[in-house]
């Protein structure tokens, strides 16, 4: 046996000593070592992963603004050194801008944005000088009818060529070596955990290490089947433990990325584990390498050249949910500015006829089922107040208070929710989050809808799609928990922002309605 294959028994063996611990240790350690549903190898394994990391796509398009503020700065920085002609500044300033543009636009189409190029901008020279070079061309032939003498001198274009080209190969170097960093310290990575063992998984993780622009990172493997099928270690990857572990790991570490290792052939066991995954604000990949079957370019996604079947997609990723956040916090701001005297009034109504807080928190799920406290007006005594929401309100409930009867009617109970939205733990739309004991005839809400925490996968909202289509209020029965949960995942599968803004206009008038608001 030589070095490289002692090293590989021992790290086996290692694993296989810890998990043997784990799954043999008495009642009160193994309680502990399941908190939550992960085995403590997991946890240990999930504790590697605690540092956030940043989507390559966001980073990318950090990248691709960057460059366009500073191609514009040159520009903008050569007319004032000196232009020709009588034309205003302005509208040098505005061929200066969609020049800068353009050359972004012709970047993009170049494929110049991929991870390969950017990696190694050197052996893609042609694309971006060329890029560059283009840009130019087509505004030069747009402005002879206008002389472009009478735009920018030939000089300064000149000077600004040069410049431009000179800046986006240093500027290019640079990020190369920043994504070379940030890929080997994690900060910029994919992370990823593979369901299902053996030969496929070795085949995917080895076919993944082969491919120079790899950012995914395998967090590990998750497999129901036992050791002699599926074996402890693949590739130099552990098995952390069951499919259903896997949902539970997932909310301790951010996985970007579900990739099932087994053959399209395998289509019943495909089909249990996309039951149980999809409530996960994951992307799904079915790996297609070793499939003979083939479907059309279109189906595929790739890892460089590792084909992938998409199964689901995160819901509102990268830019989306940036510009969801921005839409949120701006909104929140404006409704704030307006809503305050109501706010006020309501504050001090609540402190003047009962006693107790003005606020109320209670616990309730959020984004991926974390728990978040979310802020209400109190509406009932303090002494019979509800944190859990075991026993959900009724009509005449006698535990509300005359004051909270008229605010909850009118939904102003639920403004300082609005603070949860700039604290980041709400959206302004989304899903309604329901308190964590919540519960139709003594059964959770899990129990009486099938993939109830699917409706997790995206940050719950102040309002939501159901809300403003009647399903507000008591839930009395389990029809109203499966209707609301049926509008909720049709909003997480069109989002929008017109979605968004369309529901919040109705979000007012829809509040007229208060029969089922008790």
């Amino acid at each position: 046996m030589n070095t490289k294959e002692k090293s590989e028994q021992f790290n086996l063996d290692s694993i296989r000593k810890q998990v043997s611990e784990i799954r043999t240790r008495g009642v009160e350690e193994t309680s502990g070592a399941h908190l939550n549903g992960v085995n403590a190898y997991a946890r240990q394994i999930a504790d590697q992963f605690r540092e956030t990391n940043q989507s390559p796509a966001i980073i990318i398009g950090q990248y691709r603004l960057f460059e366009f503020l500073s191609l514009l700065a040159f520009g903008l920085a050569i007319l004032f050194l000196g232009t020709a002609g009588n034309h205003p500044f302005l509208a040098k300033a505005v061929v200066t801008c969609a020049l800068s543009g353009l050359a972004v636009v012709f970047l993009q189409i170049a494929d110049a944005y991929q991870i390969p190029v950017l990696r190694s901008p050197h052996r893609f020279l042609h694309r971006i000088l060329g890029s560059w070079a283009a840009a130019f061309a087509v505004m030069t032939v747009a402005l002879v009818p206008f002389d472009i003498n009478d735009i920018y001198s030939v000089h300064l274009l000149g000077v600004w060529l040069a410049a431009g080209a000179a800046f986006l190969l240093i500027a290019r170097l640079l990020f190369a070596y920043g994504i070379r960093h940030w890929a080997r310290n994690g900060t910029m990575e994919r992370r990823a955990v593979i369901v299902g063992g053996g030969e496929p998984a070795k085949e995917l993780i080895r076919a993944l290490e082969h491919q120079p622009d790899n950012d995914i990172r395998v967090c590990g493997i998750f497999d129901d089947r036992g050791e002699k099928r599926s074996p402890i270690m693949v590739a130099g990857y552990p098995k952390l433990g069951t499919v259903a572990e896997l949902v539970e790991f997932a909310r301790l570490v951010r996985i970007d990325m579900l990739i099932i290792a087994l053959p399209i052939s395998a289509e019943d066991r495909i089909l249990q584990l996309l039951k149980m995954l999809w409530v996960l604000p994951a992307d799904i990949r079915l790996a297609a390498h070793a499939n003979k079957l083939r479907f059309r370019p279109r189906a595929y996604s790739h890892v460089g050249a590792v084909p992938m079947l998409d199964i689901f997609n995160k819901p509102i990723r990268d830019w989306d949910g940036v510009a969801k956040r921005i839409f949120d916090v701006f909104f929140s701001l404006v409704a704030l500015s307006l809503l305050w005297p109501i706010m006020l009034g309501a504050a001090i109504a609540v402190k003047a006829t009962s006693k107790g807080p003005v606020f109320f928190m209670q616990k309730r799920h959020g984004f991926n089922n974390e728990i978040i406290n979310v802020f209400k007006f109190r509406s009932m005594y303090t002494h019979m107040s509800d944190p859990s929401a075991r026993n959900a309100v009724t009509k005449n409930d006698p535990r509300v208070t005359p004051v909270g009867r008229f605010i909850r009617k009118t939904s102003i109970d639920e403004l300082p929710q609005l603070f949860n939205v700039l604290l980041g733990n709400l959206s302004l739309v989304g899903p309604r989050p329901h308190a964590v004991l919540a519960a139709s005839h003594n059964r959770t809400y899990a129990d009486v809808v099938e993939g109830y925490f699917a409706r997790h996968r995206v940050k719950p909202g102040v309002t939501g799609w159901a809300q403003i289509n009647g399903w507000r209020g008591e839930i009395d029965s389990d029809d109203k928990i499966k209707f609301r949960t049926a509008y909720d995942l049709y909003y997480i599968e069109n989002w929008s922002l017109l979605f968004d803004l369309k529901i919040l206009f109705l979000t007012p008038f829809r509040l007229l309605n208060t029969e089922n608001a008790y």
